[in-house]
C-alpha cells in the first residue's frame, strides 16, 4: 500500500528536530511502517507487498526532512502474512532473511545506489544506518530499477547506436508497456538470434541492472560488440513482470502464477505470450542460438550461478552447445562476482512446475542447438551494486559474444 506517515512522535523520547517524512508513495514504493521513535530517531518497518502478488521481500521507501548529518536507523523485520510457494498459499510468512541484505542500498538522488555499512541483525530483526544530507534519502532492498530506468537505458543505448529500434513487447495485464530493445545491424541473409531478458521475478532488481551492462557492452565499440551485431540479431528486454516491479510487489510465486511458470501453451500474462511469439519466429528460421534468463537467488548464493534443464530434454547437439557456451560463460564470469563452475538443475525437484518455466519451455520448442540458460547474480555482497551487476552483464554479452563466434 502506497502511504505518506509524517513523524509526528509516534512514540517519542525527546523533542523532534525537525518534521522528517516516511513514504512509499511513488513507483516501486514499498513497506508496512510499524512505528516511529523521533526522538532515537527509529524507524521500525517490514516489507508492504501483497503475497498474492508475489514473495513479500522487496521494499523500498523515502525519508524526507532528515537534517545534514543527522543519523536515522531503519529497523527491518519480515513480513508478517502468510506467503505463497509452488503454487499455493500457506500458513506461514516468508523467512525475513529474504528481506534482509546484509547492506541496505541508498541514494540521495534517486540515480546513484550505494550501500550502507553493514546492518546489524538481533533475532530476527536487522537495523540499517542512514545520514542526512539536507535532502531526500531513499533507502530499498537493492537498487530499483523500474519505469524511470528503462526509459533512460532505452535513451541511452539509442543515442550511442542510432540503428537500435525500441520496441514494446506487450502491454502487460495492468495497461503498462513491457519495453525492451531490438539490435538488427547484421546484413546476414539468416543472423544468429539471441534473447535476453530479466525480472520474471519484480523483486529481483539486481537482474534488471546485469541487463544494463549486457546492452552497454552490445552498442559499445569494443570490436568483438561490432563483430556480433554484424551476425546476430539481438532481443533485450529489462523488465518482464512490469506491473509488479510498478507496485513495489515481489512477483515470485504470485497468483495465480509468476512469470517463469507461465511459459505455457496459454499464458496468463500478455508479454510471456509475445516473448514467445517472437522466440517462435526465431526457431521457425533455424536462428535460435542462445536465450538467457537473468534473475536473483537466495541471501546464501554469495556467487553467481546457472540454472540449467536437464540434459535429457536436450538433443545430442544440444548437449554440446551448451557445454561450448558454459566454457565461455566460466571464462568471462570471473571476479569480483565470479560464477560457481558447476551447473544447477531446474528439474522436478526444484519446482512441480518446472515445465513451465521459460528455459525449459525454450529447451522443448527452441532448435537442435539452442542453448537456454538462467544467470542467477547473487544480491546479498558487498558487489552487489549497480557496478557490480553491469560488471557481470558486460562479461556476460563478452561471453555471448565469444560463443556466437564460432556459429
Amino acid at each position: 500500500m502506497k502511504r505518506l506517515f509524517v513523524i509526528a512522535a509516534l512514540v517519542c523520547a525527546g523533542p523532534l528536530s525537525a518534521e522528517v517524512r516516511v513514504s512509499t508513495d511513488f513507483e516501486g514504493g514499498s513497506a508496512k511502517v510499524e512505528s516511529v521513535d523521533a526522538g532515537a530517531k527509529v524507524v521500525r518497518f517490514i516489507p508492504g507487498g501483497d503475497p498474492q502478488r508475489g514473495w513479500v521481500c522487496w521494499w523500498h521507501l523515502r525519508l524526507d526532512g532528515v537534517p545534514a548529518g543527522e543519523h536515522w536507523t531503519l529497523d527491518l523485520g519480515g513480513s508478517d502474512r502468510p506467503t505463497r510457494n509452488n503454487g499455493v498459499d500457506t500458513d506461514a510468512p516468508l523467512a525475513a532473511t529474504w528481506a534482509q541484505p546484509d547492506s541496505a542500498t541508498f541514494s540521495s538522488d534517486g540515480q546513484t545506489w550505494k550501500l550502507t555499512e553493514p546492518g546489524v541483525r538481533e533475532g530476527k530483526r536487522i537495523r540499517y544506518e542512514v545520514v542526512g544530507d539536507g535532502g531526500p534519502i531513499r533507502i530499498a532492498w537493492g537498487p530499483p530499477f523500474g519505469s524511470r530506468e528503462v526509459e533512460s537505458l532505452c535513451s541511452a543505448t539509442k543515442q550511442k547506436l542510432p540503428s537500435v529500434e525500441v520496441i514494446e513487447l506487450a502491454q502487460s495485464r495492468e495497461g503498462r508497456p513491457v519495453r525492451g530493445l531490438h539490435v538488427h545491424e547484421s546484413k546476414a541473409e539468416k543472423p544468429l538470434g539471441l534473447w535476453v531478458q530479466a525480472r520474471q521475478h519484480a523483486w529481483e532488481s539486481g537482474s534488471s541492472w546485469v541487463a544494463h551492462g549486457f546492452t552497454e557492452w552490445v552498442v559499445s565499440d569494443a570490436p568483438e560488440a561490432r563483430r556480433l551485431r554484424e551476425t546476430t540479431e539481438i532481443f533485450i528486454v529489462p523488465i518482464m513482470d512490469v506491473d509488479r516491479v510498478a507496485t513495489g510487489d515481489g512477483g515470485k510465486e504470485a497468483n495465480p502464477r509468476d512469470h517463469n511458470r507461465d511459459w505455457t501453451a496459454e499464458p496468463v500474462y500478455p508479454e510471456v505470450a509475445a516473448a514467445q511469439a517472437r522466440l517462435l519466429a526465431l526457431v521457425k528460421d533455424g536462428r535460435l542460438k542462445l536465450f538467457l534468463d537473468l534473475h536473483n537467488p537466495a541471501p546464501g548464493d554469495k556467487h553467481p550461478f546457472f540454472f540449467v534443464g536437464p540434459e535429457e530434454l536436450l538433443s545430442p547437439e544440444g548437449k554440446v552447445k551448451r557445454a561450448q557456451f558454459m566454457e565461455q560463460a566460466f571464462a568471462h564470469l570471473t571476479g569480483p562476482l565470479a560464477a560457481e563452475k558447476r551447473l544447477r538443475t531446474t528439474g522436478a525437484s526444484y519446482h512441480p512446475l518446472f515445465r513451465q518455466i521459460s528455459g525449459m519451455w525454450v529447451d522443448a520448442n527452441g532448435n537442435p542447438d539452442t542453448v537456454a540458460a538462467c544467470l542467477e547474480t547473487s544480491w546479498n555482497t558487498p558487489h552487489s551494486t549497480t557496478a557490480g551487476y553491469r560488471d557481470v552483464g558486460q562479461k556476460l554479452a563478452q561471453a555471448a559474444a565469444a560463443y556466437l563466434k564460432h556459429r
